[in-house]
């Protein structure tokens, strides 16, 4: 008998279903994007049958970068507005960055520039406060890159892929996942080099994405028929087009036309095409490049890839030009490489227009910041009454009745406490009760000291959890050994909880909890009443 697996088991950041986020993950990293769709809404139902909420989160991923690969913008922003829900409910700023960075992406490949500029500050602004030593950081820097090439900062982008690439090790599928990436970005930025006629620095790029696309198509073919990449030969085929290796090119381009575009991998397709029409013309074969070129142009104004377009548009200008000799082919060729000019300084603009998003990003920071100090007590650390009023005066309606819980805490005997012990221990037991209540607070709760010994909760919860949770409270103070502050001490909360219910206000609501705290003090201090 096979022996018994022993726990405790080690915990995925993938969740209990590792092994299917895994090869979801490698499905489209190869640019299998039909396929990691369809077996992530396969998944869907068990995984989240099952309660497995990370593995859940990985398959909305899945969903998401397929679709951004297929070229369904508006369904990948659904889920990426669902994932930003999530990780901002578990409070993981850094994975929140790394969502709100693809958000940009895919803003700006639906032609909202300044939104998905203002977006990628924001994450980048988060990433600035957080150590490289997070797990997290690295994915997240890597969704930083892809939102910059979106909108063709270079640099950017690609300071992002070779620290993105030195963090893997090498022949793992995070490292392919990488480099693919950063070839994909060196091609795009060498065609677009060679479009204002810097065609030394576009060449040292079109080698450099070849070199990197070949080790993993090859790498690829060692693993058998599963082991095939179409994004890492599509990419080879492009790089070899255009430093002239044309016979490999188009090996690679007739046996994977017809499979990529039956299986609906419009991206990897049209990069084959492109890579086609280029070896054509090299060969001299003009009317079947142009074909090739027309098909390109055709699967990025389906995407709605401007940028794209243009590179099919221009490679059809140069074509026109050795085909049809005369002034009307080279004024038409002219007027696309000024065009490339003006976009190249609109590129240059942009640079600008992402220091102006961080700087906005900063001052809305500093805002908030000012806001929550102003807001702060300043002895216990808790929201204060000026944040009390706040969330007193605009409760109602924020959540359906009955979905919002005030819990108020008053120090039982406090002015004794002061004039017993004095007033240094008594703020040391305001910190102490403080530190309890915030312990037992989640991500939306709001702990608040609103006057001298009197503390409030708004626990986002119904009325029977909240009680649970102000009585666990109650019997930690309770419990607590107070002799270390002063001998003889001892420390008991009183507590009355209400419910907002439907048609109160929130003067309402603290009336309700007012009463019963009054109840417990009445009936002896140290208890609840809800």
């Amino acid at each position: 008998m096979a022996d018994q697996p022993q726990l405790p088991a080690p915990l995925s950041p993938f969740g209990s279903f590792d092994e299917l986020a895994l090869r979801l993950h490698e499905l489209t990293v190869k640019g299998r994007n039909t396929e990691a769709l369809h077996e992530s809404d396969e998944y869907d139902f068990v995984v989240s049958l099952l309660g497995d909420e990370r593995t859940l989160g990985m398959l909305i991923q899945t969903r998401m970068y397929a679709y951004i690969g297929l070229g369904r913008l508006p369904e990948a922003l659904v889920a990426n507005e669902t994932l930003l829900r999530r990780h901002r409910a578990a409070g993981f700023r850094t994975s929140e960055a790394k969502i709100l960075a693809d958000r940009g992406d895919i803003l700006i490949r639906l032609g909202r520039i300044d939104e998905g500029l203002h977006r990628l500050a924001h994450a980048i602004a988060i990433l600035d406060q957080t150590p490289r030593t997070n797990p997290r950081y690295i994915s997240a820097l890597s969704s930083v890159g892809e939102a910059a090439r979106s909108v063709e900062l270079f640099e950017l982008a690609d300071e992002c892929a070779r620290a993105v690439m030195e963090a893997f090790e090498p022949d793992t599928e995070d490292r392919a996942a990488a480099e693919l990436l950063r070839a994909e970005l060196l091609l795009e930025w060498a065609l677009r080099l060679e479009q204002i006629g810097l065609v030394d620095e576009a060449g040292l790029r079109f080698a450099r994405a070849a070199q990197l696309a070949r080790h993993w198509v090859t790498v690829y073919r060692g693993h058998g028929p599963d082991g095939d990449s179409p994004l890492a030969a599509a990419l080879l085929a492009l790089g070899l087009a255009k430093i002239g290796e044309t016979d490999e090119a188009i090996e690679l381009c007739t046996s994977m036309i017809l499979p990529l575009r039956s299986a609906g991998q419009f991206r990897e397709a049209r990069l084959i095409h492109l890579a086609y029409g280029v070896s054509l013309r090299g060969r001299g074969q003009l009317r079947e490049a142009r074909r090739e070129f027309i098909a390109a142009e055709e699967l990025s104004a389906q995407a709605g890839h401007t940028t794209q377009r243009l590179l099919s548009q221009y490679e059809l200008a140069v074509l026109a030009a050795a085909e049809f000799p005369g002034d009307a082919a080279e004024a038409m060729l002219a007027a696309l490489r000024a065009h490339a000019r003006h976009l190249w300084r609109l590129r240059m603009e942009r640079r600008s227009m992402l220091q102006q998003a961080k700087q906005r990003v900063w001052l809305e920071a500093e805002r908030a910041r000012a806001d929550s100090d102003a807001a702060q007590d300043a002895l216990t650390g808790l929201g204060n009454r000026r944040l009390f009023d706040r969330h007193i005066a605009t409760v109602e309606g924020e959540v359906p009745a009955g979905a919002v819980v005030l819990l108020l805490v008053d120090v039982d005997r406090f002015k004794v406490i002061n004039d017993r012990y004095s007033h240094g221990v008594g703020d040391r037991v305001l910190r102490e009760v403080a530190g309890v209540l915030q312990a037992h607070c989640r991500q939306d709760d709001v702990p608040i000291r609103f006057g001298g010994d009197e503390f409030a909760l708004f626990l986002r919860t119904d009325l029977d959890t909240a009680a649970r949770v102000g009585e666990r409270i109650r019997r930690v103070v309770a419990a607590r050994q107070w002799d270390d502050f002063a001998p003889g001490l001892r420390v008991t909360l009183s507590m009355g909880v209400a419910a907002l219910d439907q048609g109160m206000t929130g003067r309402d609501l603290f009336d309700s909890a007012d009463r019963q705290l009054y109840v417990a003090k009445g009936r002896g201090r140290n208890q609840l009443v809800a």
